[in-house]
């Protein structure tokens, strides 16, 4: 690469870092002359790469919003950087992408690597392993989650199609003022106020085939933020079974082993007979398709606790006792 086509680029990079250089800072970085640094923007310009002067005291250059993204100039760890995102995106299922757009632009970000390079990333890429499966994927639709987004930042009404779980269950138009953007276990979820029923809502984006931002603005209102409220709603959701359980211990404690996307989790009003013993107890509220998993999870809760409701899983809490009790003894399971 001839000396001058080099520092061309070289200034593309440092222009690329953001802000406005000055002539003599860029000059000083080149080890060139300020005529000369002039004469290589000028020539970025003829490739359609958007600089735009800033005149004034602290004046220079800098580069403007284009009709098409400038080149990339992207260091070693830059370009690991994006290509990991790219690659850990894909598995946790949390790229905003949807189809293969996040394929597309991790070759493209390869094809143009030069050749030393991509042969290392690449030997990181194929070693590389992960611990969790790989996430279904539920990525939003770019028509979907610009509006949205849009909408939260600048307290705009949003108007949605939304399709409920099954077809049904809140599918229809929907009026919506949007609290928060959430990612949450590999899905997109917008939480906020829908007019259409006059109650706090939980939308995922997968299920939005159409969102538009509306005139006017509404004020945001106190209270918790909207990844709370996104775990909240997930915990609260209609299951077929309504778990109530009194754990002893603080809020804190229990809380930091159950997630708040399985449990809600608050102070007892009454410790029950025979646990007045002077430590706070808690009620645990949990929503379930199954009871057949809770067993095992409250018992990993290491603390004394007492089943309220429902009769059942008090049941599968004494057979799980008593396996447990089994296996202590070394007594062998009963043949079927």
């Amino acid at each position: 690469m001839s000396r001058p086509v080099s520092r061309v680029l070289t200034l593309l990079e440092l222009l690329q870092s953001g802000g406005v250089r000055t002539v003599a800072e860029l000059a000083d970085r080149l080890g060139v002359g300020e005529r000369t640094v002039r004469r290589y923007v000028d020539h970025l310009v003829d490739l359609d790469v958007p600089v735009e002067s800033v005149r004034g005291r602290y004046g220079g250059y800098r580069l403007a919003p284009g009709h098409r993204m400038p080149p990339l100039m992207l260091t070693d760890d830059e370009a690991l950087a994006v290509l990991l995102g790219l690659v850990a995106g894909r598995r946790t299922g949390i790229t905003a992408a949807a189809g293969t757009a996040g394929e597309t632009a991790a070759a493209k970000v390869r094809r143009v690597l030069p050749e030393r390079l991509r042969h290392r990333l690449d030997a990181v890429l194929d070693s590389l392993t992960f611990t969790t499966a790989r996430a279904g994927s539920a990525a939003p639709e770019a028509a979907v989650l610009l509006p949205v987004a849009d909408a939260v930042r600048h307290h705009r009404p949003l108007a949605i199609r939304y399709t409920g779980s099954g077809g049904s269950g809140g599918s229809g138009e929907r009026t919506v003022y949007p609290y928060g953007l959430v990612a949450h276990a590999g899905r997109w979820y917008v939480t906020g106020r829908d007019l259409s029923v006059g109650a706090d809502r939980t939308f995922r984006l997968d299920r939005i085939h159409g969102a538009r931002v509306l005139p006017g603005t509404f004020e945001p209102p106190p209270g918790p933020g909207p990844a709370e409220r996104v775990l909240t709603a997930l915990a609260t959701a209609p299951y077929r079974h309504e778990v109530t359980v009194r754990v002893r211990g603080t809020a804190e404690e229990i809380r930091a082993r159950l997630p708040r996307s399985v449990a809600v989790v608050a102070a007892a009003d009454d410790a029950g007979e025979g646990e007045g013993d002077g430590e706070g107890w808690c009620r645990v509220e949990i929503r379930a398709e199954r009871l057949d998993w809770l067993p095992g999870l409250l018992a990993s809760l290491d603390r004394p606790f007492v089943v309220e409701r429902p009769d059942e899983l008090r049941g599968l809490v004494a057979d799980l006792a008593d396996r447990l009790m089994d296996a202590a003894r070394g007594t062998p399971p009963p043949r079927d």
